[in-house]
């Protein structure tokens, strides 16, 4: 019987037919219906930031994203594992990068806008917390009992460029992040007609107070529901990986082989195999019915074996959730008693003032509650910069984080 480590990968490929197609679309410069024109690109002030040869409108984008101070943040946000000092596991930083990456790739074969794809893909999680998808539930918790309003990764992001950060990015990019949401498998992804920014901030304002809209929002564009897609495709297996690398899982003998294989590298090829061969030629994103059960399978015993696994999710609910509540408690009064020794004014509202010159910060301080800005702050937090300013704010506190070592 053949071991289940040394098995040999099963990579499909392209069928001849969809090949031919692609091939000869390119040749005679067949245009995709579908394709998000730079020219068709809408922005609050649209007499900055023209489109040119030299820097076409969702280019811009990409270096506006890239240019946020916030961006270099990434590289200390948990993607999936906190509390582990290991150089190998992912951070957000990369998960944004593979994002885009396989992204583009789908992207490029359908022929659409490959500079919209990786403006959304690098811009998707800019809004994210420290310590992943706990801490979002965590700083929700916090927003919702002080204001009955709740707290969205994806609707933050949104919120950093557009609010806080104030970078005159377009609609169609922020709208791709607004409704980029992994989470939520599809067997068919399809655009709804473009809007406007009265539209858009009415579907940012329902998230904020309707708990279940997240999961009903739809992209304007193709090229968004890529980016939706591949959010998911680019942490399936990558979390598998990442677990095992971190000891969590001894490897992945402890999952289900499904239609498109379990380890990383055949879930990514086999998936975008699957969807640029459903999807060339048509005005949505598709996969076949095989495919879409398998990846609900996957995503089911990833938090069934990962995610939810019991020794790292107390290690959340009895000190990251406690740490989240009392920081935000006391930020909220230091806010509102005007204590100007606060980080909050020092690390946060001046940061903002100085990274926003030239752009205007007026609307974001005549517009924000004290509630929202501590969300604001706590949300821009890395994992490490969170540890210790709790410790700096609660030097006696019983709540102390300790990671694994290297050498564990």
């Amino acid at each position: 019987m053949e071991d289940n480590n040394t098995k040999k990968a099963n990579y499909k490929q392209l069928p001849e037919d969809i090949k031919d197609k692609i091939l000869s679309d390119r040749k005679d410069g067949v245009v995709n219906p579908s394709y998000t024109s730079n020219e068709a690109a809408i922005r609050r002030r649209m007499d900055w930031d023209k489109n040119t040869l030299l820097r076409p409108a969702y280019v811009r984008d990409v270096e506006k994203i890239m240019h946020i101070p916030y961006y270099n943040r990434y590289a200390d946000k948990t993607q999936v594992l906190s509390f582990y000092k290991n150089d190998d596991i992912s951070r957000r930083a990369l998960h944004v990068q593979l994002v885009s990456r396989i992204a583009r790739n789908i992207g490029s074969l359908l022929n659409l806008n490959t500079d919209l794809i990786e403006a959304i893909a690098l811009g998707h999680d800019i809004g994210h917390t420290p310590f992943g998808h706990a801490g979002e539930r965590y700083l929700s918790e916090c927003l919702e009992e002080h204001t009955g309003r709740y707290f969205n990764h994806n609707v933050h992001s949104v919120r950093v460029l557009d609010d806080i950060m104030n970078r005159n990015i377009s609609l169609q990019t922020l709208d791709g992040i607004l409704c980029h949401n992994g989470e939520f498998a599809m067997k068919e992804y399809r655009p709804t007609a473009l809007g406007d920014f009265e539209g858009f901030e009415k579907k940012v304002e329902e998230c904020y107070v309707d708990k279940d809209a997240v999961g009903r929002l739809v992209p304007y564009t193709l090229e968004a529901c890529v980016v939706r897609v591949c959010d998911m495709i680019a942490y399936l297996g990558k979390d598998r990986q990442d677990a095992i690398r971190a000891n969590l899982i001894k490897d992945d003998s402890i999952f289900t082989e499904q239609a498109f294989g379990k380890s990383n590298p055949e879930i990514i090829n086999n998936l975008v195999v699957n969807i640029v061969t459903n999807s060339y030629g048509k005005d949505y994103i598709a996969m076949d019915e095989e495919y879409y059960q398998a990846i609900k399978a996957t995503k089911r015993e990833n938090y069934e074996k990962l995610y939810f696994n019991e020794d790292v999710e107390s290690i959340y609910k009895d000190g990251i959730r406690p740490m989240y509540h009392k920081m935000y408690d006391k930020l909220l009064s230091d806010l509102r008693d005007g204590n100007k020794d606060s980080m909050i004014y020092k690390h946060h509202i001046e940061y903002v003032k100085d990274n926003t010159i030239g752009y205007g910060c007026e609307g974001y301080f005549e517009t924000t509650t004290n509630e929202q800005m501590v969300v604001d702050y706590i949300a821009s937090m890395t994992d490490d910069y969170f540890v210790d300013l709790f410790e700096y704010m609660f030097p006696d506190s019983p709540y102390k984080i300790e990671y694994v070592s290297y050498f564990a």
